[in-house]
């Protein structure tokens, strides 16, 4: 196998701090939890973590509202917690990246307190300000992904601020050469405390339009997106100049160039815009990004079809860089319950654990994936996503992915002595860890079997793709590297399913835990949900 960087192909699990373990009782989540449970995610397989915000904020967004962002949050501990938790991670052969989130900031920032003071001081060109139409109204037709116009006045400089998601999340003006380097400064501050590699929050949101002019509208037939739904106002325009702006590209290379001075940092931005595939393509060419992640396979659509396609449009767009694949986070609805509805079975976890990480690309995996966890059904009156109490009852928001991490068959599943600050279902706590680590057919137990036989197949971590043409519901392709071919086949359906070999001398692989298929010949035939790895020779 060719030597390549630590973060290609790895395997990211995705920690959301609030809803890991709470160790003060508090009900929240929080870093020393985080320690305490590292040898638990070491004995996963998986390569690094990313750790949702923990920074100093307010928390109207749950963290992605930052008032400090070299300040870790008193409800999740300290720096010198944070300190212990690399030092930890390190020293169990885990990577550690975390989240950074360039493009706003919030309104109870140091820096946004003094910009919006008046329009003189020093900081007052930090942020977005215009000044308001003839009429009063806002500067032009932008839209906020949370609902509502994208502006807020300001009386104290009777000018509006731009603001992409809450109103209480006011954009930074990174055509400010100040800016820019202010975000450098506090990267570079985390990258020399140690950490490996950030995950950037809506990377391509950094800059907008200098001329602030109108989105145009979109048609109904085309309101469609990812990570917002089509009766959000947002979906009523295309997102042509309030983000993804072509100076963008350069402080990107500015952001490579510094990480390039911390051998084996790494950046993994997400990307949602008007073709995030080609974004993606655009922002990891180059000394741009190293990986790049859409929401594109974090969607209702699980077909085989189109998921080779969305694969493919990136592969082929994607001469230069790395791609990074999910199918669950903190933003959506869990895989297992979106691709496969109330009652998911234990097999259809197994088989998108699989799928994903079969893929060519690294992936993020999210905590609760390795225990087949669905989705919560979080009543309106404990939501706490402003996300969802707004778009409610059509929206539910993000809550139901992010209620606490079932340890234990208790009443808080062995998350908090407190109460817990999302409730935890019944259905989460019989798929607690402890009930899963003594059962050897878990979805645990199979998803550290699969992760241990896939670090010994080259061609699934570092190899190329090919599709294979095979009839829906199967999804089917090759992973090649240094003579290793590879096959992988998965069903995506609750019923068997079958394709035909391609012409070679294949051989059904075991070992990873997950059912075998039946071969007869050339004909494959798959278990329900099941999956089929073979090599070639």
């Amino acid at each position: 196998m060719s030597h390549s960087p630590w973060w290609r192909g790895a395997v990211i699990y995705q920690i959301y701090p609030r809803s890991f373990l709470d160790t003060d009782g508090n009900g929240v989540g929080d870093l020393p939890g985080i320690v305490e449970r590292l040898d638990y995610v070491a004995s996963l397989g998986v390569d690094a973590i990313w750790i949702s915000p923990f920074f100093k904020s307010p928390m109207a967004d749950f963290g992605y509202d930052i008032a400090d962002q070299r300040a870790v949050d008193p409800m999740f501990g300290t720096l010198e917690d944070f300190d212990r938790l690399l030092a930890k991670a390190h020293s169990l052969g885990l990577k550690v990246m975390i989240d950074q989130v360039f493009s706003h900031t919030s309104d109870q920032h140091e820096w946004f307190r003094e910009s919006r003071q008046d329009r003189d001081n020093p900081k007052a060109d930090w942020y977005v300000w215009a000044d308001a139409r003839d009429d009063g109204t806002p500067p032009n037709n932008w839209m906020s992904l949370f609902g509502g116009v994208a502006w807020r006045w300001e009386p104290r400089r009777c000018q509006y601020y731009l603001h992409n998601f809450l109103s209480s999340q006011p954009d930074l003006n990174f055509h400010n050469p100040q800016v820019q380097q202010a975000t450098l400064d506090y990267v570079q501050f985390w990258l020399d405390r140690g950490v490996d590699g950030f995950r950037l929050d809506s990377i391509n949101f950094c800059f907008h339009d200098a001329q602030l002019r109108d989105n145009p509208p979109k048609p109904a037939d085309k309101r469609v997106g990812r990570g917002f739904s089509a009766d959000n106002p947002y979906a009523f325009q295309y997102h042509w100049y309030n983000n993804t702006q072509p100076e963008n590209i350069a402080f990107l290379e500015r952001v490579r160039a510094l990480l390039d001075r911390y051998p084996g940092a790494v950046t993994l931005g997400e990307i949602s815009s008007e073709d995030s595939l080609a974004t993606t393509a655009e922002y990891t060419s180059g000394n741009r990004l190293h990986m790049g992640y859409s929401f594109e396979l974090l969607v209702d659509d699980f077909s085989a079809g189109y998921i080779r396609d969305t694969v493919s449009r990136l592969e082929a767009a994607m001469t230069e860089g790395w791609p990074c694949w999910a199918v669950s986070n903190h933003d959506v609805r869990r895989a297992v319950t979106r691709w496969g509805g109330d009652a998911p079975s234990p097999q259809l976890a197994r088989m998108l654990v699989a799928m994903v990480c079969s893929l060519r690309g690294s992936v993020c995996l999210y905590q609760g994936e390795e225990l087949g966890l669905p989705e919560a059904d979080v009543p309106f009156e404990a939501l706490q996503d402003p996300y969802g109490i707004t778009f409610w009852p059509n929206f539910k928001g993000r809550d139901g992915c992010r209620t606490p991490m079932p340890w234990s068959g208790g009443a808080d599943a062995g998350f908090s002595t407190g109460r817990p600050w999302l409730p935890v279902p019944d259905a989460h706590r019989a798929l607690s860890v402890a009930a899963q680590e003594s059962d050897p057919n878990s979805v645990l137990n199979a998803f550290r079997a699969f992760m241990a036989w896939r670090k010994q197949q080259p061609a699934l971590v570092t190899g190329s793709i090919a599709f294979l043409d095979a009839p829906e519901p199967v999804l089917a392709f090759v992973r090649e590297v240094d003579g290793q071919r590879l096959l992988a086949a998965f069903n995506l359906s609750p019923g068997q399913a079958g394709f035909t070999l391609p012409p070679g001398g294949w051989r059904q692989q075991l070992g990873h835990g997950l059912p075998a298929a039946e071969v007869d010949g050339d004909d494959v035939v798959l278990p329900a949900h099941g999956t089929f790895f073979a090599t070639d020779g």
